[in-house]
């Protein structure tokens, strides 16, 4: 179809035939919300993926941003924040009763600005609200340093973030990053590796069977067999990801194995290695299920890197970071969002706040709301995020294709990725100087939809120019000028991991005319 009509977003979608499987689970198990066995799993393996250690997932990306202000105990005074956002992000200010503070932003990243953050704290000021614009990582040491000196709460808006890692500094420590670690204990690691070759030369048959699904990488990834890591031999592992296979004969079934296993599993944890355990019948009897398995938990994990090359989470700056994971983000759980905080108890006080207050049966801590992520969405996600490492590899690709074809366009401005930043691509904006380009945003915008090619004016107009805001002495134009300029100017293209070479064309096409 060479007129189909392109458009801006297309949702991430699970595999319909694993999805029925987990839905029938759901059916049969007859419980569908409030914190079931998916809404666990999903939380798991969402802090494994992104590289955190607190997350509560919730039904929609705007009742995080509401609840990490009750969380962290915010009640009146003002909030400074930005006005090149979509309006959820004031809107939960203004929900708690506080009162937005705009600031202008950084021209290059659509950011906030944190030289302009200063000039606007007063004696009313309680915390910052900054939002990683398009996914790209706000200036956090420099507004986690003023927080710190004036005492403010940070609450970042990540919606745009899934996923987006900053290189860290060689002198520090991975993270969150998904680090390779030293894997053997130098002390034993000579007796533990003649033993280890001894053990290759005497696998179980059902070793012999799991080995030769995993040689020649026909998992989709390269495994050694009996392999050291620390104080243990393992007996496959995928060092790339992370991942141990243990195959375990009738003696793992006696209490005291089983103990010694889930000690060695947890150590191995620590290290930051997924195990995943089969019994010899497991393997021998269904070989495909298990090797079908394998490879869905290897999609799911991201590779590791040395730790000179070591990533850290953007969502671990500030005091809390929210998530959206609604259908138009890179991962999404058809509607759904996230709180991301930095302890245990921070994590119990939020998951009471989204199930009423309820602390126990008889007992309400706090007015709170009801915004709990059912079963559905949970397991639909859990799919999802197994696919999303290859949804954010096509968006970069289609990012790269952007850049060669308008980059000798007159007029038209893109965003260039920041240097030591583990992108994911969730928008790609461009900016039109209509003396330049010889048309109008809002003309180029309309040519693109006449040629079947949406786009999307986002983020326009400015939170600042809506009336619930705009009598604000903050959202004078005066005040917001970078900011103003961007949102008369911006044009985000299609993105999204269903376009095709050829769409990618005639997106360019619609725009170079």
């Amino acid at each position: 179809m060479k007129n189909k009509k392109i458009t801006v977003t297309s949702p991430l979608l699970p595999d319909l035939e694993e999805f029925i499987p987990c839905l029938k689970q759901i059916w049969d198990s007859k419980w569908i919300t409030n914190n079931g066995d998916f809404h666990q799993q999903l939380e798991q393996a969402l802090c494994e993926y992104l590289g955190i250690d607190y997350i509560s997932v919730f039904t929609n990306g705007t009742l995080p941003l509401i609840t990490a202000f009750q969380a962290l105990n915010i009640r009146q005074g003002e909030v400074i924040t930005t006005p090149y956002s979509f309006v959820a992000t004031t809107h939960a200010i203004w929900w708690n009763g506080l009162t937005p503070v705009f600031v202008d932003v950084d021209p290059i990243t659509g950011n906030i600005d944190p030289d302009k953050i200063e000039t606007a704290i007063t004696e009313n000021t309680v915390a910052i609200m900054p939002v990683h614009v398009y996914g790209n990582p706000c200036d956090t040491a420099k507004i986690d340093a003023l927080a710190k000196n004036y005492n403010l709460k940070v609450i970042y808006d990540a919606a745009h973030a899934f996923g987006v890692k900053v290189k860290a500094p060689s002198n520090s420590p991975a993270g969150g990053g998904r680090a390779l670690y030293k894997t053997a204990n130098p002390m034993t690691y000579e007796w533990l590796k003649k033993h280890s070759k001894e053990m290759r030369k005497n696998q179980t048959q059902a070793e012999d069977v799991l080995w030769s699904l995993l040689r020649g990488e026909n998992a989709g990834a390269s495994f050694r067999r009996q392999h050291v890591i620390m104080d243990y031999i393992v007996d496959f592992v995928c060092v790339d990801k992370g991942l141990v296979l243990e195959v375990d004969g009738g003696y793992h079934t006696n209490s005291e194995q089983k103990e010694a296993d889930e000690l060695r599993d947890q150590m191995l944890k620590k290290q930051d290695y997924t195990v995943l355990r089969f019994t010899n019948e497991q393997v021998i009897g269904d070989p495909d299920t298990i090797l079908k398995q394998i490879q869905n938990t290897l999609q799911s994990l991201p590779k590791r890197v040395s730790k000179d090359e070591a990533w850290s989470s953007i969502l671990n700056a500030g005091d809390m970071s929210t998530l959206s994971f609604h259908a138009t983000k890179v991962f999404n759980t058809i509607e759904g969002g996230a709180l991301i905080c930095h302890s245990a108890e921070m994590k119990q006080q939020i998951d009471y706040l989204k199930n009423f207050g309820f602390e126990d049966e008889v007992t309400v801590m706090a007015p709170g709301i009801n915004s709990k992520m059912d079963e559905i969405r949970a397991a639909y996600g859990l799919l999802n995020l197994r696919q999303v490492d290859r949804a954010i590899a096509h968006r970069k690709q289609v990012a790269q294709n952007y850049r060669a074809g308008l980059k000798n366009i007159k007029g038209i401005t893109c965003m260039h990725e920041i240097e030591g930043v583990l992108h994911n691509y969730s928008y790609f904006p461009i900016f039109v100087n209509e003396r330049e380009y010889g048309m109008s945003r809002d003309a180029l915008y309309e040519k693109m939809k006449a040629a079947n090619v949406l786009g999307r004016r986002y983020f326009y107009p400015l939170i600042s120019t809506f009336s619930p805001y705009s009598s604000l002495p903050s959202s004078n134009i005066a005040n917001l000028p970078i900011a103003n300029n961007l949102a008369n100017a911006v044009i985000c293209l299609p993105m999204h991991a269903e376009l095709t070479d050829e769409d990618v064309k005639r997106v360019i096409e619609a725009i170079s005319r």
